[in-house]
């Protein structure tokens, strides 16, 4: 019997299998990583979209109750916008909810108070 070194068929099989499976697992979770960093992107542009219209809120000289929607752009994206103003229990102090959503869904959200008369 010689002595014969190197890999049986069944060895460099098992080990094609252990590879094949690693890499799988490798181009999951790089997708899995493009899919959040997409998800981050659209939730900081979505908030930078919200405080703004938070701060014309805050600033207005006067605001009604009600509420109103409009449409702003944002980085090439569209993003729609709707506010709620409604007053609170406490006499004189209003409730401001800001939500705004991009073609996908909501993508922010921000609630302030301030007086009725600023």
């Amino acid at each position: 019997m010689t002595d014969r070194s190197g890999f049986t068929l069944i060895e460099m099989l098992v080990a094609l299998a252990v590879f094949g499976l690693a890499a799988m697992a490798l181009v999951n979770l790089s997708g899995e990583n493009t899919r959040s960093a997409a998800r981050v992107e659209t939730r900081t542009l979505g908030g930078i979209v919200a405080e703004n219209l938070a701060v014309e809120a805050a600033t207005m000289a006067v605001i009604g109750e009600g509420t109103s929607s409009g449409q702003v752009e944002l980085a090439g994206r569209q993003w729609n916008w709707s506010r709620a103003v409604v007053e609170t229990d406490v006499p004189g102090m209003l409730r401001i909810d800001v939500r705004v959503n991009d073609a996908e869904g909501q993508a922010a959200e921000r609630v302030l108070f301030r007086a009725q008369d600023a």
